[in-house]
This record gives structure tokens, C-alpha cells and sequence, in this order.
């Protein structure tokens, strides 16, 4: 038995759902480590913890799309003695416009983020999830069932996501390691200014969910042990509805969707 101590380390905890899933973990007692960019952010989210009653967690400075990032994240953690037992994959970005017109070494930065560092993240401590029964919250998208014209590097790497995470889920169980893949629709965060349009989101407000709704939906997935997990009815129905959509018809109408949103930036 590792004398390591457990922890959860949760990526992109400087906002949004990210930092919603560092208040539902807490709440729920876990020691945590938070990993992102933006120091000032993560300290105070730290500082908002312990004034809950919680242990301070420890706040890692990285940036995941650099190639030694899951490298950095196991020194900083063996030094002070923990490992994981659940990685919350949550870090990623998205970007609004045609592929071939977008800043390609941008659209490469995405990748890296929202599968490469994923990827290895995933995989990089497997043994130590095992050892503690934890598991992986991979946060993906409904745009991971979808074709995404006007946002297609983003939609691919979320098809990467929900694949990869599925799979995993399946390999795993065996080792007694939960695997789910979190798939929201529209959430109000900085996710579509980051995208490049105006606004907090990229849907109606009838259709878009809170990051504290989907945190707690993901969370309990996660212990439950479910491999795929999509918050809101709407949502659900949605992706039942899309089976039955000839896929020509599908890219059709989400060309237009995107044409329209690119229209606001």
C-alpha cells in the first residue's frame, strides 16, 4: 500500500464548470489539487474552500498544453506526498469559425489541450486510481456526438473525448476504476468568449445550464460509475432526436447554426 496521501486533482479550476466542480468535490470531502494558468483565480477559489471548513487545496501553475505538463503536475505531488485517486479532466477550449480560416498553430494548441493533455492525464496514473478505487471525470460535450462545421477542430477533439473516455471506462472497470465522460450542452461560463463570440453562451438562456448543475450531475455519475452522463432533458432528447437525422441534413442545419453565431463576434 502507497503511503502516498490521496487526492483529486481537477485541470482548468480557474472557472466555470471547472471551478464548480472544485466546490462540489469539496463539499463532498475531498482533499484537492487544482491545475490551471491563472494563479490569482485558483488561490482565491483555494481561499473560498478553507472558509468553507475544508482543507486548503494545493494549487498548481501549469500550462497543459506545454508537452511536460502531466510531467510537472506528478513532481509537484510526490514532493508533497499525495497522489491521485480521481483526475478531473476539465481543462479545453473551443474556437468559432471556419478551420481552414482560423489560426492554425491555435487550432493545434486545442488539440493539445483538449486531447493530448487529457490523454495523458488519463493515463498517467492509472496505478495509483487503482490503488485508491477512484477514477477519471473526463469533461466533454454534446458537441462529441456531433459533425461541427464552423467549430470543427473543437467538435473533433470532442468526439475524441467521448470515444477515448468510453473505451477507458471499459478497460478499467476491471481494476476497479471509475471512468465517466461529462457531455453538457450550452453552459453559461467564459467558454463562448474564449470561442470568440460575444456573450457568456452560445444558446438561448431557456437552453443553457448552470457550471453548479452540471458539477453536481457529473459528480454523482462519477461515483456511481456511469460511463456516459449528459445533463438536462433537453439535452438528452436532443441527441435521441439526431439518430434519426440524415447525417447530410445534420451538417446542414449546424453550418447554419455556427454561420449565425460567427455573426456575433
Amino acid at each position: 500500500m502507497s503511503e502516498l496521501r490521496p487526492v483529486t486533482v481537477i485541470t482548468g479550476a480557474s472557472s466555470g464548470i471547472g471551478a464548480a466542480l472544485t466546490r462540489e468535490f469539496a463539499r463532498n470531502g475531498h482533499t484537492l489539487v487544482l491545475v490551471a494558468r491563472r494563479q490569482d483565480r485558483m488561490q482565491a477559489l483555494a481561499d473560498e474552500i478553507v472558509a468553507s471548513g475544508r482543507p486548503k487545496p494545493l494549487v498548481i501553475v501549469a500550462d497543459l498544453q506545454r508537452s511536460d505538463g502531466a510531467r510537472l503536475i506528478g513532481e509537484v505531488l510526490r514532493a508533497q506526498g499525495v497522489e491521485p485517486q480521481f483526475i478531473v479532466n476539465n481543462a479545453g477550449f473551443g474556437l468559432v469559425g471556419s478551420a481552414a480560416s482560423l489560426d492554425r498553430e491555435e487550432q493545434l494548441q486545442m488539440i493539445d489541450l483538449n486531447i493530448r493533455a487529457l490523454t495523458e492525464l488519463s493515463l498517467a496514473f492509472v496505478d495509483s486510481l487503482a490503488r485508491h478505487r477512484g477514477g477519471i471525470l473526463n469533461v466533454g460535450s454534446v458537441a462529441g456526438f456531433l459533425p461541427g462545421p464552423g467549430m470543427t477542430v473543437y467538435y473533433a477533439s470532442k468526439a475524441f473525448v467521448l470515444s477515448f473516455s468510453e473505451a477507458l471506462h471499459s478497460e478499467l472497470k476491471g481494476r476497479g476504476v471509475r471512468v465517466t465522460v461529462l457531455c453538457p450542452g450550452p453552459v453559461a461560463t467564459e467558454f463562448a468568449a474564449r470561442a470568440g463570440l460575444k456573450g457568456d453562451s452560445m444558446a438561448p438562456a431557456f437552453l443553457t445550464q448552470s457550471p453548479e448543475r452540471i458539477a453536481k450531475d457529473g459528480y454523482r455519475a462519477l461515483m456511481r460509475g456511469r460511463r456516459v452522463v449528459v445533463p438536462g432533458l433537453i439535452n438528452k432528447l436532443f441527441l435521441l432526436l439526431i439518430r434519426f437525422f440524415p447525417r447530410r441534413l445534420l451538417l446542414a442545419a449546424m453550418d447554419r447554426q455556427h454561420r449565425r453565431s460567427a455573426q456575433r463576434t
